[in-house]
């Protein structure tokens, strides 16, 4: 009990911050967020993480296969005591080729505490999943019906056979002290980033 004690300061302080990120990320203009992030930075992450969730997933490359694009998220950190709140930055692939640059962030409040760190994959099916991402100013995930979130037992049975349109969510290397990992109220946004 005590160690918790101890850590609230941090983790409020935390969850603070992840707060001011993401009310702070408003839209920048046609181009999403203004930014000061590398591209390549975020692309070599992003094709790393995409790399390592095909060989602890091998359902993931039934996916990839059918896919129209692919928007990976390395790097998502979420924290929180009572108020909590998730940010990363990620890629996305259209045709094996680095077609955009996208934030996620959440907030969220209710019964949380502690540290997470993850990533996840969004499988865009069918050219309405990219248009919706594409046409949005910021993009709920979860506002979609047809969002599919597969875990890391069911995506062991993925196959070509079993697919629709839709998007397709793989949460992949959670780490942490929080229970689960929930997409939902998820926000997706463009970012204007140097190239």
């Amino acid at each position: 009990m005590r160690t918790l004690f101890r850590l609230f300061p941090l983790l409020s302080g935390l969850a603070l911050a992840l707060l001011t990120v993401s009310c702070a990320s408003g839209p920048g203009g046609d181009y999403g967020i203004a930014s000061n992030v590398d591209a390549r930075k975020i692309d070599q992450k992003s094709r790393s993480a995409l790399e390592s969730l095909y060989r602890s997933h091998p359902g993931a490359r039934s996916l990839a296969a059918r896919s129209r694009a692919i928007l990976v998220f390395p790097d998502i950190l979420k924290g929180g005591v009572i108020l909590g709140g998730s940010y990363g930055d990620g890629t996305l692939y259209q045709r094996n080729r680095a077609a955009g640059f996208y934030r996620s962030i959440s907030a969220s409040y209710g019964l949380q505490i502690g540290l997470q760190k993850y990533g996840y994959a969004l499988f865009l099916m069918d050219s309405a999943a990219i248009n919706s991402l594409n046409s949005s100013d910021g993009w709920e995930i979860g506002s979609t019906p047809n969002l599919v979130v597969i875990d890391q037992g069911a995506a062991l049975h993925i196959s070509s056979t079993t697919l629709e349109d839709g998007i397709y969510a793989v949460v992949f290397g959670q780490k942490g002290l929080m229970a689960g990992v929930s997409l939902e109220g998820t926000k997706v946004t463009r970012l204007a980033v140097k190239q």
